[in-house]
């Protein structure tokens, strides 16, 4: 029963590595479209810096109402 108990913890081991190794780097997600740019992290600060500026100027017009019953 240990040596089965080993076994499997060994091939789970080897799972969460592969996942790792496979599924979680940035690479994936690029290729896959699921991010809109990978910045280098020696770049970082003044992308982050440029995205606040162009967010400092946004607002957004919420609507009159959130919730409620127009009248027919």
């Amino acid at each position: 029963m240990a040596a089965a108990n080993g076994d499997r913890e060994a091939v789970r081991a080897r799972k969460i590595d592969l996942y790792r190794d496979e599924l979680m780097n940035f690479s994936y997600a690029a290729e896959r479209g699921l991010v809109n740019d990978v910045i280098d992290p020696a770049k970082t600060r003044p992308v982050l810096i440029r995205a606040l500026e162009v967010l400092r100027s946004k607002h957004a017009d919420l609507p009159l109402r959130k919730h409620g019953n127009p009248p027919l």
